[in-house]
């Protein structure tokens, strides 16, 4: 109970040196935002131990046996290398490993918007154009589509097509930014309520 209750008081404190800064930038904001991200890095170090390098490599490496336990010292090597960023006379090894990271990201990253992302949206396109919104979505589909198409002046039946793809394309970042929006207030309601409800006990 007691360290509940010291706990209700830290984070309260931390929140109002974080709504501090709607007033200025100030000292209270800055401990609060150093606090926050020590903490955050010092999860994440955990998070990564655990989940990551103690199960996956540590573990692996002492159960495994024959050919599969010594690969698993390619990783290793190359989580090595990139810690000579630390060392200005050597941190040019550290570009080898990080090159092949990116690169296995990078296929990873395309194999995966391919099969994630563009085959389900052109799935989801592929609709009878029986009911006004199906006639809508491919429409504003292929209008966005035409106006990125810059190989030929939007000009005429083109140009018309692409004007209506802007407007598509706005209502999308429009209903992206009140998405965002939307969660922030989120974010500040629960803030709010804790400190109202859980700190000071003024709503129920």
């Amino acid at each position: 109970m007691i360290l509940a209750l010291i706990g209700t008081w830290i984070a309260a404190m931390l929140t109002i040196c974080i709504f501090s800064f709607l007033f200025r930038d100030n000292p209270l904001y800055k401990v609060a935002e150093h606090i926050y991200v020590g903490v955050s890095a010092g999860f994440w170090i955990l998070y990564i131990w655990e989940f990551d390098v103690k199960p996956l490599l540590i573990d692996r490496f002492v159960t495994e046996i024959g050919f599969e336990r010594y690969i698993l010292l390619i990783p290793s090597l190359l989580g090595a290398i990139m810690l000579t960023r630390w060392f200005p006379r050597i941190t040019w090894v550290s570009r080898y490993a990080i090159a092949f990271t990116v690169g296995i990201g990078a296929g990873l990253g395309i194999t995966g918007s391919v099969h994630g992302f563009i085959i389900p949206q052109m799935k989801g396109t592929l609709l009878p154009l029986t009911s006004p919104n199906n006639v809508i979505l491919v429409a504003g589909v292929v209008t966005t589509i035409l106006y990125f198409f810059f190989s030929r002046e939007h000009k005429g039946v083109l140009g018309g097509a692409a004007r209506v793809g802007i407007v598509f394309v706005m209502i999308s970042f429009g209903a992206s930014f009140g998405y965002t929006v939307m969660a922030r207030i989120s974010l500040l309601i629960g803030r709010v309520y804790f400190l109202l409800h859980d700190w000071l006990h003024l709503v129920e």
